[in-house]
């Protein structure tokens, strides 16, 4: 689930903060469901997955969606907006761990023993995990 998907209307509008909790609050009452941060779903989570990725590789990754999908509304994004360039978004993630890295290790740290948690800092470490996981649950060892 993009949180992106339930934050924006269409012409890149916000949510008010009301309208968007609640719309989160009801994704998180699934039985199952992959969501990013935020308190709420780190209390409702049986795993949480850290995407410790490089400056690099999460700048390049942005240049390549907006190359990919310039103009056209992604599958995961909210109706009525399209790829774009977007200044402000592109200096949140080259400050991102400067400025807001500190603060995801603290909410990370508050989660409950019972809690797994998953940390990837390589693109590879993710898919070979999610192989792994396709492969177990079509049987194959």
């Amino acid at each position: 689930m993009s949180l992106d998907a339930l934050y924006w209307k269409p012409g890149w509008t916000p949510s008010d903060p009301a309208t968007f909790k609640s719309r989160v609050k009801d994704a998180a009452m699934n039985e199952r469901w992959i969501m990013d941060g935020g308190e709420f779903r780190r209390d409702r989570a049986d795993t949480i997955i850290w995407f410790d990725l490089p400056r690099h590789v999460c700048m390049s990754g942005i240049l390549g969606r907006i190359a990919k999908s310039y103009g056209r509304v992604r599958p995961e994004m909210a109706a009525g907006c399209p790829e774009q360039f977007d200044l402000e978004f592109f200096r949140y993630v080259w400050t991102f761990r400067k400025e807001q890295r500190i603060a995801l290790i603290a909410y990370l740290d508050g989660r409950r023993a019972d809690q797994k948690l998953l940390r990837f800092t390589e693109r590879a470490e993710a898919n070979s995990y999610l192989a792994d996981k396709e492969a177990a649950s079509a049987g194959i060892h």
